[in-house]
């Protein structure tokens, strides 16, 4: 028997680090999904297979989700969608694989709670789950770590992004860490402030308070890597956020920063590709990520 399932990753618009401190956040599931293959019954030995890169051990990855992998069958668990030129570009890799997998194995889509528990196994217990809930529901979503605070949005009238790779590989895992490690800062609270407020923009649906929004969001953020030494301004991001600011577009990164990638926001789409053609020796690359409507899908069993 073979059971086939997966999920899309996922871009943290607003909200990153200050959601693990009760604030939300804003997160798009994007078109680029892991798959998973299970197989079982005669010809199945326990083998496990990964097309394209995994950003964390498979192996590993399966028995945080089932103490019961040694079975006889075999996984494939195919990451090809996130990677680019052989480096993982931070689009929520193992979230997606996580629910693909929990999906499979229980041959259903309602796996939110199970998933969520299994990453954060995986995890050592970190995270907010906000790129589980992506992964599960799709489409735009609010969340916070409250229960039952997750909302589905429209994506807003007039507003053109961009996906911008560092060439970067960031490690979510080390910032998480140091974060924990470092004493609280007046700018954790004004984080969460601020992400409370693009929230608020986001939900409106009105893209010209998204973008005055993240003016001021995007000036705490830094503050609040400065006090913490996260460097999520690192990797040319720093360089891109000024950029974007004297064009009157915006630019931030995605989620833990410090490389992977990055968002570009505008009302015109052409003054965002003008911005990164002149912009190129700042960029790695333009990393199409369209708003993925779908989220876990158990495609065929």
């Amino acid at each position: 028997m073979k059971t086939v399932a997966s999920a899309p990753g996922k871009i943290v618009l607003s909200g990153e680090y200050a959601v693990l401190f009760g604030a939300p956040a804003i997160c798009m599931a994007i078109q680029r999904r892991a798959i998973v293959t299970i197989t079982d019954g005669p010809g199945a030995v326990g083998s496990i297979t990964t097309p394209g890169y995994v950003g964390a051990d498979a192996a590993a990855i399966i028995e945080a989700v089932s103490t019961q992998r040694r079975q006889a069958r075999n996984f494939e668990l195919d990451t090809r969608a996130f990677s680019l030129q052989g480096s993982k570009i931070g689009l929520g890799s193992s979230a997606a694989l996580v629910v693909a997998l929990v999906a499979a194995l229980e041959n259903s889509t309602d796996v939110f709670p199970a998933a969520l528990e299994a990453h954060r196994r995986f995890q050592g217990g970190a995270g907010s789950g906000v790129d589980v809930a992506a992964a599960v529901h799709g489409g735009l979503i609010e969340y916070a770590m409250k229960p039952g605070h997750l909302r589905s949005l429209a994506w807003p009238r007039e507003l053109a992004m961009r996906v911008l790779w560092t060439g970067v590989s960031a490690s979510t895992s080390a910032k998480l860490d140091k974060l924990a490690a470092t004493p609280e800062q007046p700018s954790r609270a004004a984080l969460g402030e601020s992400a409370e407020h693009m929230a608020k923009a986001w939900c409106s649906g009105d893209a010209g308070a998204i973008l005055d929004g993240y003016a001021s969001y995007v000036n705490v953020l830094r503050q609040f890597s400065l006090d913490h030494d996260l460097g999520i301004f690192d990797a040319g991001h720093d360089e891109l956020t000024d950029a974007a600011n004297i064009h009157n577009l915006v630019y931030k990164p995605a989620g833990a920063g410090g490389g992977d990638v990055g968002v570009l926001f505008g009302k015109d789409p052409a003054a965002l590709d003008v911005f990164v053609g002149e912009h190129g020796h700042l960029i790695h690359d333009v990393v199409a990520c369209e708003l993925d409507l779908t989220g876990v899908r158990v495609d065929s069993a």
